[in-house]
């Protein structure tokens, strides 16, 4: 399902939902056990994914902590580039995950492994992770490591099959500051090799007999077969007295693609007595353009790479977000300790520079009108503490 969809969702997203369904645990502390079952769902730009989520942690012993996850996304799209080029289509993946915390005085290993299936596309993942407490429990030094191998596949042809190598290091310091001030610093570099791009996509080039048209050839074959990326993050979270947090993040990524990009956030969290949670957020993300991409090239053998992925375009996205938790059963019932229900929704609002809507009528190519669209993410879930 390399097919349309932001860049960073699904594939990233199941991470996404994971982190917010069922939390990150101290460094020094294993996970509570707790059982999540979560509907997530993407709106917008022709394109739309959705599906379940269950996610099951358990304690076995003193010292390990076993989690599950099973997650769904059906996806339907017909989107700008799909109109273009093809029809609209619908798919389905899932993933399933299984890992397991060690926790040894004040040190936890976290090993991970996750399969993604579709018709089109197979990724398996594996992960080490070492979390250490230090200097009177004042700070966390988090590092890991990601190894991915993939299967890229097409459907409108069966012989067709490449490979993807991936591989993640991370690196994360938490740091308390004071009672009341908390401070991050994560950095994450990235190196990719393979078939790197969708094996669906077109890019577009002046008719040489009609200038006011465009003609489309397959990207396959025109990206690079490597890609290395870095991203640094530094976050403060500030709590407040009255029972309430405010906290504020600042992201920087570039590549071998020539591609810059910086995320700026901030939010507000508040807590009742009666308990409910609320949290609002601003997130504003701007990227510029990697060197290889372009809306519409002056021929088809221009350069050697070439492509028209609107996710490798510039463009700026921001997103607001709403929140509210309610926490029940608080005093137990049966195996239960407690319990939450939890609803967030994100507003996303896209806007590119030079990617244009080629499907708008009455324009000559390379004139329609710049493209932009809104999205809305949903997730819903319950978490069960026993």
């Amino acid at each position: 399902m390399l097919r349309e969809a932001p860049k960073w969702f699904p594939r990233a997203l199941p991470g996404l939902l994971a982190v917010a369904a069922a939390g990150v645990a101290g460094a020094a502390v294993l996970p509570e056990d707790r059982a999540d079952v979560l509907y997530h769902e993407y709106s917008g730009g022709g394109v739309t994914v959705n599906g379940p989520s269950v996610l099951v942690r358990k304690q076995v012993g003193e010292k390990f902590s076993v989690v599950g996850n099973y997650y769904v996304d059906e996806v339907s799209s017909a989107s700008v580039d799909v109109e273009m080029a093809a029809s609209e289509y619908s798919e389905r993946r899932v993933q399933q995950s299984l890992g397991v915390d060690y926790l040894r005085g004040g040190t936890i290993m976290s090993l991970s492994y996750a399969n993604s299936s579709e018709s089109d596309y197979e990724a398996n993942t594996a992960s080490l992770s070492i979390s250490q407490d230090m200097f009177g429990d004042l700070t966390t030094v988090t590092l890991g490591f990601e190894r991915g191998w993939d299967t890229v596949g097409q459907s409108t042809d069966p012989s067709f099959e490449r490979d993807v190598d991936r591989r993640n290091y991370r690196f994360g310091l938490s740091q308390i500051l004071t009672k009341n001030l908390i401070a991050t610093l994560n950095y994450e570099a990235v190196t990719d090799e393979g078939h790197l791009n969708n094996p669906y996509r077109s890019y577009r080039f002046y008719d040489a007999d009609n200038p006011d048209q465009f003609n489309l050839a397959s990207e396959n074959g025109k990206y690079p077969r490597t890609r290395t990326s870095g991203a640094a993050r530094v976050g403060l979270k500030y709590f407040l007295p009255w029972r309430a947090a405010v906290y504020a993040s600042y992201r920087y990524f570039d590549d071998t693609w020539d591609i810059r990009a910086d995320t700026y956030e901030v939010g507000y969290t508040h807590t009742l007595d009666s308990g409910w949670v609320f949290d609002l957020s601003y997130r504003h993300y701007t990227q510029t353009k990697a060197e290889f991409y372009a809306d519409i090239f002056e021929r088809q053998d221009q350069q050697n790479f070439m492509a028209r992925d609107k996710e490798l375009s510039t463009y700026q996205a921001r997103t607001v977000g709403a929140g509210v938790s309610y926490d029940f059963l608080e005093n137990g019932w049966g195996f239960i300790d407690r319990g939450s229900v939890n609803l967030f929704l994100d507003h996303m609002r896209f806007t590119y520079d030079d990617f244009r809507d080629a499907t708008a009528e009455g324009y000559a190519a390379g004139e329609e009108p710049l493209y932009e669209f809104d999205a809305l993410v949903t997730r819903a879930f319950i978490s069960i503490w026993y």
